[in-house]
């Protein structure tokens, strides 16, 4: 799997707190592992984001992405009200 970034989600993540930002680099790291564990909630965002997915980062915090093939591109983080 080769994970992706594009610059919308990067200027959104440089604004979040590191503690935020290291939440989000662990959860990577078990959406690596496995993309539909349970803590992740892996959910379709259909129609807000038409074709992507969104998991959790924190109680709060969510990261969208879409899939194509092996390629993941993470598209926006925020909290649920920013993102919805």
């Amino acid at each position: 799997m080769k994970v992706i970034y594009q610059k919308s989600f990067d200027k959104d993540f440089i604004k979040l707190s590191v503690k935020i930002q290291d939440q989000f680099y662990s959860r990577i790291e078990l959406f690596i592992e496995d993309k539909y564990n349970v803590v992740l909630n892996n959910h379709s965002v259909d129609p807000t984001y038409p074709g992507c997915r969104s998991i959790n980062i924190t109680g709060d915090y969510r990261a969208i992405f879409s899939e194509q093939g092996d390629v993941v591109t993470f598209v926006a983080i925020g909290t649920h009200s920013q993102l919805y």
